[in-house]
């Protein structure tokens, strides 16, 4: 038996939940001012949902999901990412017929079988936001400044955010016409995962991150400049809202993004502070995902970031983060009746949302002290036979070393005042 955890999985200990907690709770408050609401999702699907949401072209589908059959023989996949389970409950539990838009937010695992590295996991936790109903580019504009916005008040600041417009079906199938001729000439010099790519969806080439490829593409025909009229001017009405709010951007020809179900607008943050997989958020709009799996058609925008990267680029950027809370007061008891006595003052302060202590390894007092003093407990307090009888005991802060006398009646009111 092996008692390491899997290869690509972590355990988020103690000493570092309270970072973990403070960062969903900054997500959480964001998400509320902006409206949106919290879905939570299965942690798995039928395997069909994501290879007609995803794109059976795509590296997620194709290399990376997790899939096997049930004790029913059914196929199942573990989520590799949020967004087309959403849409499958948006639909399933008719949510299109709310008044629109449908704004919503989740915080899920996902699960990708990929080389382990930092900042990318094989289990890894995922922050994401979708908003169904809105064709309008203030709907991108909308989803990117809540993004700014998380960004802005996590104290992150040596970001770049990226766009690009790679249209709608329409223009996607006359510029993979176009790009595919293009690779066809240079077929030889692709890997043998992009000649590939070249018959099934030519676009997702430019997620290769070979030099060699790189190289190829380097004066391939992009698909910003390939885009209609209509994709154009949505692209920059958008763009001239994130002017309106002040949200610096530049253009990235080759973002593609790695799902295949996004149109016109996608967008990443890319971090400076985290080296060459700097990208902390990605996104997009996908009009078509909806009807791809079966409703009505529905235009939607959304994204998502892994919180492991994100917690990554705070500690990079030298932004400190809370530490667990420790106790207000500790309780060490002299005895059996002392420990009892202990035992319902420690209750009552908890009742009342004191952050209170006591012994459970039976040790001396000499030991209980110092234990107190190992978890940082801001006051101690000594119970014995003598304090129980007088109803009285001495409150020690650890700091200073003062004492005072409190009526053990009156604890709680002591640290409510």
């Amino acid at each position: 038996m092996s008692l390491k955890a899997p290869k690509g999985t972590i355990d988020i200990l103690p000493k570092d939940s309270a970072k973990w907690q403070f960062v969903e709770k900054t997500l959480r408050d964001i998400c509320d001012s902006f409206q949106f609401k919290e879905i939570r999702i299965p942690v798995f699907e039928h395997t069909e949902l994501y290879v007609r949401g995803v794109g059976e072209t795509s590296d997620v589908v194709s290399k990376e999901m997790y899939t096997f059959n049930d004790k029913g023989e059914r196929s199942i996949t573990l989520r590799p990412e949020g967004t087309a389970g959403v849409v499958r409950s948006f639909l399933e539990h008719g949510l299109y017929a709310d008044s629109q838009p449908t704004k919503l937010y989740y915080m899920i695992s996902c699960y990708r079988y990929e080389k382990p590295q930092a900042g990318r996991l094989r289990e890894f936790r995922q922050f994401g936001v979708e908003m169904f109903g809105a064709a309008s580019p203030a709907a991108d504009a909308e989803v990117i400044s809540l993004v700014k916005h998380i960004f802005d008040k996590l104290g992150i600041q040596n970001l770049t955010l990226n766009l690009n417009n790679i249209g709608c079906p329409s223009c996607r199938k006359a510029y993979n016409d176009k790009l595919k001729a293009f690779l066809t000439d240079r077929k030889n010099d692709l890997c043998e995962t992009c000649q590939e790519r070249l018959e099934r969806n030519p676009m997702r080439v430019f997620d290769c991150k070979s030099e060699v490829c790189q190289s190829v593409l380097k004066d391939a025909p992009r698909i910003y400049d390939c885009v209609c009229p209509e994709c154009k001017a949505h692209f920059e009405e958008m763009t001239s809202y994130l002017d309106e709010m002040g949200i610096a951007y530049q253009l990235d020809k080759s973002i593609v993004r790695g799902l295949d179900y996004y149109s016109r607008t996608v967008f990443e943050f890319v971090s400076n502070d985290i080296g060459a997989q700097g990208t902390v958020c990605g996104g997009g709009r996908y009009d078509y995902l909806v009807e791809e799996l079966g409703g009505k058609p529905c235009p939607g925008i959304g994204f998502a970031m892994g919180i492991e990267r994100l917690l990554m680029v705070l500690e990079n950027a030298g932004i400190s983060l809370p530490e667990p809370k420790e106790p207000q007061l500790y309780i060490a008891a002299i005895g059996k009746e002392a420990d009892k006595k202990a035992a319902k003052l420690v209750h009552t302060l908890r009742c009342a949302g004191i952050r209170a202590e006591k012994d459970y390894m039976e040790r001396s007092v000499k030991a209980q002290m110092k234990y107190a003093n190992k978890i940082k407990a801001e006051y101690t307090l000594v119970l014995g036979d003598d304090e129980i009888a007088a109803n009285k005991a001495q409150l020690k802060q650890m700091e200073t070393g003062e004492s005072q006398e409190v009526c053990l009646d009156e604890l709680k009111e002591k640290f409510l005042s």
